[in-house]
């Protein structure tokens, strides 16, 4: 994959993270796209009171990942590196 083609996935997660921004920052927390690894899985990282949040490995789950990849189904994987794991 080509700088220019990660770059523009990583800014059409982006997009579609603002569905579920609203509800993370209800509770000071945030979400970051990192990057897109070469095999399609997004890096993620909480900010905020997501990174030591107990549900964030449900949020991911139920949230994050089932946005993506609702929207986006080549997408392999979403994984948060850092904060709470599951």
């Amino acid at each position: 994959m080509s700088d220019s083609e990660r770059a523009q996935l990583v800014k059409e997660i982006d997009s579609l993270l603002e569905e579920v921004r609203p509800h993370l920052k209800v509770d000071g927390g945030d979400i970051e796209v990192v990057t897109v690894t070469d095999d399609l899985t997004v890096q993620v990282k909480w900010l905020g009171n997501c990174i030591n949040c107990s549900m964030s490995a449900m949020t991911m789950r139920a949230g994050i990942e089932q946005t993506i990849k609702s929207k986006m189904p080549q997408i392999k994987d979403v994984i948060a590196v850092n904060g709470v794991t599951a």
